[in-house]
């Protein structure tokens, strides 16, 4: 067996500690793979700080990540795709409640993934950029395509124009990036906010026109671009975005929904140290006012919402569309590109921690990246 280390979580709230950690061989329908590269998304470092009040079934010791890419060294009896020494990428989903598995978490040398949510990568895509992809991509394609939230066409290699137009709110955040070119090679038209200075970085992606989501005037603005269009929905990115969407979407016509992938309030500062003890009180108080204030006026501007959890693809045809039929060849033809680029924060396991106060830190069209030799 390989010999396996990972980075611990103990314990709720504990900074992660390097191990051993057990080689586990896979399940019928699943693979391992040996990771020379995992990335870091604020949902590590909230389940870090934020403990129960996020992952509530989470057991301890646990392995966190999510972001995954090196190659196949075993596989499952059940599968087909994947050869051992493929190098793919994939999500890991260790902290699921169905899974709540250490060897299925990103963080540690070995981890187990579902053949169903990897995907081959070609030989001229580094590690270190196909792990940028695995996270945002799931969040991304959850919110687009499945029935219970926008329930958009599926991406294909060569598409057609479905004659709608979708909102990105928070287009160069990764999973914005990945939103954006999903709708597109799904045939839609992408209007997208930003800032500034990632203007052409958002276009380049695909999107046809870009506004500053900070400008005071910005809701007004994306509103008459959509004027003539038919929208295809919204999707939110960051903590302010929920209600200018819902706004903009209650004076289109079209799919008036917008998907939610990101929670009105923020976690940062309950890392802080000299935090009062009634800053988690305070956050669930102001997790529920901003989230009854947001059906309100959902409801009064007659628009549906419904927040994405990035792994439920995994349970249904969306994750076999992007992971099996799409992905692969749109990296292998340079359809589809591998984005946020990777800022590159350590170089092995122990550095995963400073990886993970860095991304908290916070980081514009980057992906926060730990390679592992």
């Amino acid at each position: 067996m390989p010999t396996n280390a990972a980075a611990w979580i103990n314990a709720e709230k504990a900074q992660l500690e390097v191990g051993p950690a057990p080689y586990t061989p896979p399940a019928a329908d699943q693979i391992v793979v040996r990771n020379h590269a995992v990335a870091i998304n604020p949902l590590d470092w909230i389940i870090q700080i934020a403990g129960s009040l996020a992952y509530r079934w989470l057991r301890y010791p646990a392995v966190l990540g999510a972001d995954i890419a090196g190659e196949v060294v075993e596989i499952g009896s059940a599968v087909t795709r994947f050869r051992v020494g493929d190098r793919v990428l994939a999500h890991a989903v260790g902290t699921d409640k169905d899974s709540n598995s250490p060897a299925e978490g990103g963080f540690q040398l070995y981890t187990v993934v579902l053949e169903r949510m990897t995907a081959p990568i070609p030989d001229t895509l580094p590690f270190e950029d196909a792990a940028a992809l695995p996270l945002a991509v799931s969040t991304a394609a959850c919110g687009l395509f499945q029935t219970d939230q926008l329930g958009l066409r599926h991406p294909t290699a060569n598409t057609t124009p479905t004659g709608e137009t979708l909102l990105v709110w928070g287009g160069s955040t990764s999973v914005g990036s990945n939103a954006i070119q999903l709708a597109v090679a799904a045939g839609y038209e992408v209007i997208a906010t930003a800032s500034p200075h990632n203007f052409d970085y958002v276009k380049s992606l695909g999107a046809s026109a870009v506004y500053d989501y900070n400008g005071s005037a910005v809701v007004a603005e994306v509103t008459a671009a959509f004027e003539g269009r038919k929208l295809a929905g919204a999707i939110a990115f960051g903590p302010t975005s929920a209600r200018s969407c819902v706004q903009i979407a209650g004076a289109c016509r079209g799919n008036r929904f917008v998907a939610l992938a990101t929670p009105p309030v923020s976690f940062d500062h309950l890392a802080d140290p000299d935090r009062s003890r009634f800053a988690v009180p305070r956050l669930i108080l102001r997790l529920i006012t901003s989230n009854v204030a947001l059906q309100f006026s959902s409801r009064l501007h007659g628009i549906r919402t419904k927040y994405i959890f990035g792994t439920t693809l995994k349970a249904n045809d969306v994750g076999t569309a992007i992971y099996r039929d799409f992905l692969p060849a749109a990296l292998a033809d340079g359809r589809y590109l591998a984005v946020p680029k990777p800022f590159v924060a350590g170089h092995g396991i122990a550095d995963i921690q400073s990886a993970m106060d860095i991304q908290r830190k916070g980081v514009s069209a980057a992906k926060v990246i730990v390679t592992l030799p």
